[in-house]
């Protein structure tokens, strides 16, 4: 039978992933080994797989080939054998919305509850509605793309031309479906960075002058820095990274939009940086904190499976330790900003009252960006003000 050997190929792959790499990179990995695997299976496998970590420890105590019945009829709109073969009476309710899909679920299995899909749900960040919170992770984020001011209807002309179903959010927003091979269907256009919604409203804390010296000093691949060059071309950037790749990753980034005059460093936070800083002093600092990335999981579902909440702790006591690292290299009367992907009041709220009293830090404002509402990340954004 078809759906035995779709469970067979998801059994394989499940066993042999460990959540250690990103899921995506797992697979791709893993389909290259197993090229045997047509693009069906391999389609299969990669619905049934995400879909399946959505659930997170709901009916742990059931069988994995239910569990993985149930979580497909939640997260999808369209039938698998997987449905039809362990919820056939469910099968033709899958076009409903979730919350109707969720009913259901509980009407049929009364163990199930919403709880034991995000388990941490008694550490979220104030303001969080777990209610709304919690089913977001049954659905897709979107892609969305941050446009150049005067571009957008001209991307928008090939999107159409290209049959490509989109949203306009902002003058420089565009939210599409995910997976939209951008690169392909967007080639002739350089004018766009790929960033997350709510990543993109971090950039109304940052409030940059023209000549001002901002460090980007958790840079990454630079979706930060770009942002804030955005807002003020005229500032002057250093960005820094402890991972050396990714600093590669952010010179071709920068090289596309054009950003050619900036400095950067490979620099441990952790460490003492006065040989590399000491004659540094900044307008502004962008802290970007490592953290358990919770904000992200509706696109990274399999660390919903696998998270395990003492890293909690630990990423806070990161970003406490690089917030007081960095601070020293901060102007009297200028901001640090901190942004998290996480939803954690111990990564957010805490470190931020941590700062407060222990660095010569004022809080400006701060916000949690409640993304689970609009099919995007949720992050959390500090402006504190060095005293």
């Amino acid at each position: 039978m078809r759906v035995e050997h779709q469970l067979r190929a998801f059994e394989q792959i499940f066993k042999s992933y460990d959540g250690v790499l990103p899921l995506h990179r797992f697979l791709f990995a893993y389909f290259k080994r197993n090229k045997q695997m047509g693009s069906s299976d391999r389609r299969w496998a990669s619905r049934y797989l995400y879909n399946f970590f959505r659930l997170g420890k709901a009916l742990i105590k059931e069988e994995y080939t239910l569990r993985l019945a149930v979580a497909d009829f939640l997260c999808s709109h369209t039938s698998s054998l997987v449905i039809d073969t362990y919820l056939p009476g469910l099968k033709d309710q899958v076009v409903l919305s979730l919350p109707e899909k969720l009913a259901l679920i509980k009407q049929q299995y009364p163990s199930f509850e919403l709880d034991d899909v995000f388990s941490f749900h008694h550490k979220l960040s104030a303001g969080i509605d777990q209610q709304d919170f919690v089913p977001s992770f049954f659905i897709q984020p979107d892609l969305f793309i941050r446009v150049d001011t005067g571009y957008i209807e001209k991307v928008a002309a090939t999107l159409r031309l290209e049959e490509i179903d989109f949203e306009k959010i902002s003058e420089t927003t565009l939210a599409l479906p995910n997976g939209t091979k951008l690169d392909s269907v967007l080639a002739a256009h350089k004018q766009y960075q790929v960033q997350d919604l709510s990543s993109q409203q971090t950039g109304s804390f940052f409030k940059p002058q023209a000549w001002d010296k901002w460090w980007d000093c958790c840079a990454a691949s630079g979706g930060k820095s770009l942002l804030l060059y955005d807002l003020e071309p005229k500032v002057e950037l250093l960005v820094s990274d402890v991972r050396e790749s990714s600093l590669h990753n952010l010179d071709e980034r920068f090289q596309q939009a054009g950003l050619k005059k900036y400095q950067k460093k490979v620099l441990d936070l952790l460490q003492n940086n006065e040989q590399d800083l000491h004659h540094y002093e900044f307008d502004g600092i962008l802290l970007d904190a490592p953290c358990s990335g919770s904000g992200t999981w509706g696109r990274t579902p399999e660390m919903l499976y696998y998270f395990e909440d003492h890293k909690i702790s630990y990423f806070s006591g990161l970003q406490k330790k690089i917030a007081a690292n960095v601070v020293k290299y901060l102007k009297e009367g200028k901001p640090l900003i901190y942004i998290t992907c996480s939803v954690f009041k111990e990564e957010n709220e805490d470190v931020v009252a941590f700062l407060l009293e222990n660095l010569p830090l004022k809080l400006e404002k701060m916000q949690v960006i409640k993304g689970y509402a609009a099919k995007a990340d949720t992050m959390f954004v500090a402006r504190l003000i060095k005293q």
